[in-house]
């Protein structure tokens, strides 16, 4: 069936809707602030048969986007291999092996189904906040395999014919240090899960199952067009970028991520072949994460490309199952972020080499997951996990942006003001970093300092799982590095620093002890002595440089 474009626009806007409904469902509901706040979900409609991305919103993360089409070909896996399917099911699991990313992403599958036939699948993925393991959080940058970060579950059925399994709930409940909020997060993708399936119905209704299906068909089909035809823009060739991660949290050794990119007739090769080894710590990731991370830096770079499974079509992949770009399990994945965001800039850093006139400098490239956790005067557990902002590259065209998020997400910084009201804690300082931007024609946007104080009577426990801690963000075109992440704690003796330089476990501070982080500012961009002396004394009055720094980097003088 061919679609007249009209109805193919309204169709799509509709399927979108649908999508961005659900995210907001959950949103609005979820009890824990990395879901409410930051937005660290989402929700799309799956392929029948094949799982693929049909539909995604545009408000969740964009890090899904592949790894939920392998979600829902895990359970396509498990129906088929007897767990049999009927209307009511609804599955859950947070195997990062099957659906990608990590222990604290927890996906519900859902079959559609009309007239007795399955016509597609919805899902929704969510961060929980605490799933077990040795470390409140998750995030444990210790971990030697899967089991010291969390409990792993498999799909299951939750609903099975429309009957919730309360078996299921009680191991979820169990198996957390904060089964309230895990429960109130479920509850929140659950109610999605239905609004999703009733506005579905209802687009089914009005326009039928053979439309809708020929506008999946049709939307998928102008994805891979277009990727086609953005990649037929770039000049064909080979093109080589690595950068490195600080170490795995266990052994300190430096691990590459390496890209050969061809380019040639409208189709892309992404080689990691010289990517390191599967390591010990949590670094390592699955290849349907690789993949996911693949697709969102591509969406970066050809903006108007839909967010469908056609994008990856005229894409080839090769991840070696024995690189930690390919791993399964019991290989830890908990820092699956610091990994990931390396791999989208060497994307960049390639894509750059092919048009050096679009190149980019690195971002700050590391979320900084940082878990504060104690015990309540009652006796219960507290855990509050958030993650922060730096800088941002420059670009040929402008300064890099200050305190941004990375390029991983469109989530946003959790307000110190929700930390503060649910977590005893302080936040005495949350500031720009000064001259933590990269100098450049086009300066590197700075960083952050955050600074935190413990607030409860009791013992809090600190955990960091970070990055860019020894190698900094890239510079391109004649631009500087940005700063290095640090991070400190008070002690008896004075302020410390981790061994491992941004991964440190088992840090205690008292009421009144403070940790701080200060996040890495962007690249720069361009010779910065060719950057207008103008820039540069507002730099200098807006605090982003310090006089010392535009002498020494920029040859400035008032």
């Amino acid at each position: 069936m061919t679609l007249d474009p009209v109805t193919l626009a309204v169709l799509k806007g509709r399927l979108e809707q649908i999508a961005d409904e659900m995210d907001a469902t959950l949103y609005r509901s979820a009890f824990n602030p990395i879901i409410a706040e930051a937005r660290d979900a989402c929700h799309g409609l799956y392929h029948a048969e094949t799982g693929a991305t049909l539909v995604q919103g545009t408000k969740g993360l964009p890090i899904f986007v592949g790894a939920m089409s392998f979600a829902v070909q895990a359970v396509i896996r498990r129906v088929q291999a007897g767990a049999g399917l009927e209307a009511g099911d609804t599955f859950i699991f947070n195997d990062p092996y099957e659906g990608g990313t990590h222990l604290n992403d927890f996906r519900l599958v859902r079959p559609i189904f009309r007239e007795g036939r399955l016509f597609c699948w919805l899902a929704s993925v969510g961060h929980w906040l605490d799933i077990g393991g040795n470390v409140p959080g998750n995030y444990n940058p210790r971990a030697t395999e899967s089991h010291q970060e969390g409990v792993r579950f498999p799909p299951v059925k939750l609903i099975r014919a429309g009957v919730m399994q309360q078996d299921i709930l009680d191991i979820l409940a169990a198996n957390s240090r904060v089964p309230q909020s895990n429960w109130g997060d479920l509850n929140g993708q659950l109610n999605a899960l239905d609004l999703g399936e009733k506005r579905l119905a209802g687009l089914l209704d009005e326009h039928g199952e053979a439309v809708v299906d020929a506008a999946f068909a049709a939307l998928a089909d102008r994805a891979a067009a277009l990727m086609e035809a953005e990649l037929r823009t770039l000049p064909e060739g080979e093109y080589a970028f690595e950068d490195y991660l600080d170490n795995d949290g266990v052994t300190d050794e430096r691990l590459t991520i390496a890209l050969d990119m061809v380019v040639r007739d409208g189709r892309m090769k992404l080689d990691f072949s010289r990517s390191s080894a599967a390591c010990l710590g949590p670094i390592n990731i699955s290849q349907a994460t690789t993949v996911a991370a693949c697709y969102v830096a591509l969406k970066h770079a050809f903006p108007d490309v839909p967010a469908n499974a056609g994008v990856l079509r005229p894409i080839e992949f090769v991840i070696p199952g024995t690189s930690l770009l390919g791993v399964g399990p019991p290989r830890p994945v908990a820092g699956y972020t610091e990994t990931i965001l390396r791999l989208i800039g060497v994307i960049f850093g390639a894509l750059g080499k092919a048009v050096p006139g679009r190149a980019t400098a690195a971002p700050f490239g590391t979320i900084n997951a940082l878990s504060l956790s104690g015990q309540k005067a009652d006796g219960t557990r507290w855990v509050m996990f958030s993650f922060f902002g730096g800088g941002l590259g420059g670009n040929p065209e402008s300064d890099g942006l200050h305190h941004a998020n990375n390029p991983i997400s469109t989530a946003t910084i959790p307000p110190a003001e929700i930390m503060e009201a649910a977590y005893p804690v302080m936040f005495t300082q949350w500031a720009l970093r000064p001259d933590s931007g990269g100098a450049g024609q086009h300066r590197g946007g700075v960083g952050a300092v955050y600074e935190i104080e413990a607030l409860s009577p009791g013992t809090t426990e600190v955990a960091l799982l970070g990055e860019r801690g020894r190698y900094a963000p890239f510079g391109v075109s004649g631009g500087r590095e940005g700063a290095l992440n640090r991070f400190a704690w008070q002690a008896p003796g004075g302020w410390e620093m981790p061994p491992m330089a941004s991964k440190v476990v088992g840090v205690k501070i008292g009421a009144g002890q403070r940790i701080r982080l200060e996040s890495p500012g962007g690249g720069g961009w361009g010779d910065p002595k060719a950057r207008p002396r103008d820039a540069v004394a507002r730099d200098i009055r807006l605090g982003f440089v310090s006089a010392e720094a535009a002498r020494r980097d920029y040859g400035y003088e008032a």
